[in-house]
């Protein structure tokens, strides 16, 4: 069976009924302010910027790499 993966992104501080949705290669993001999803979007490009200097799709790469270019673009990660 093939392998997938993708990056979902989801903001919550939109307050009006106007809903973004951005879907790109490798990501899904839904909702948030514009300033909110202006941000999701540039993290994801990031992310696929750094996916495309290592030569590797998302579902190839391992969790530390994940965990790797996570670091790379900013994105921190949540305490246990």
């Amino acid at each position: 069976m093939k392998k997938k993966a993708m990056l979902i992104g989801l903001g919550f501080d939109e307050k009006g009924e106007h809903v973004r949705i951005t879907k790109g290669e490798n990501f899904w993001l839904y909702g948030g302010s514009e300033r909110t999803h202006s941000q999701l979007q540039e993290t994801a490009l990031s992310f696929n910027d750094q996916l495309g200097k290592r030569r590797k799709k998302l579902e190839e790469i391992t969790h530390e790499e994940f965990l790797d270019i996570a670091d790379s673009i900013g994105l921190k990660r949540l305490p246990k």
